[in-house]
């Protein structure tokens, strides 16, 4: 299957997070497209996948990055026809939303029509220690095993 990850990082930490997300998904066999452009990515692009997942920093007090902004407001008016999708990002507990950018684009993937298999993925700065990289490996594992049942129930039905 083909899956899309698309992010926008400063830090380089949301980018750390989206590259053990890849590696655990093509070892598990699929094909991964990755962006660390969402301003550039077309929504209409995202239809051409089987799956995706979606990321950034949370910026300021629950903010989204600017350079994802357009992005989200573009994919709130999209027809994602129940895509198999899901959230991720990193950011600071020290700030009272944090990650909140992550619940944005969860809720953006929602409101356009797409299905989150597994909740967001929260990650405090960057996947530096094993409970985190477990985090991330976990999360790409459980939606490559949701997004593979989805497609053998489409295939049997």
């Amino acid at each position: 299957m083909k899956i899309l990850i698309g992010y926008v990082s400063m830090s380089g930490n949301t980018e750390d997070i989206a590259h053990l997300l890849q590696h655990t998904i093509q070892e598990a066999g699929h094909v991964v497209s990755t962006s660390d452009d969402l301003e550039s990515l077309s929504i209409d692009t995202l239809l051409e996948y089987d799956g995706i997942l979606l990321g950034a920093y949370t910026w300021g007090d629950g903010d989204l990055p600017y350079e994802a902004e357009g992005f989200v407001d573009d994919l709130e008016q999209a027809q994602l026809r129940s895509l198999a999708c899901a959230a991720f990002g990193s950011g600071d507990t020290d700030y009272p939303k944090y990650c909140a950018a992550v619940d944005t684009i969860e809720q953006a993937l929602v409101t356009a029509g797409g299905e989150v298999l597994v909740p967001a993925l929260k990650i405090e700065f960057d996947p530096n220690t094993e409970e985190k990289r477990m985090s991330c490996i976990t999360f790409a594992s459980i939606f490559v095993k949701q997004i593979e049942k989805r497609k053998k129930v489409q295939l049997e039905g």
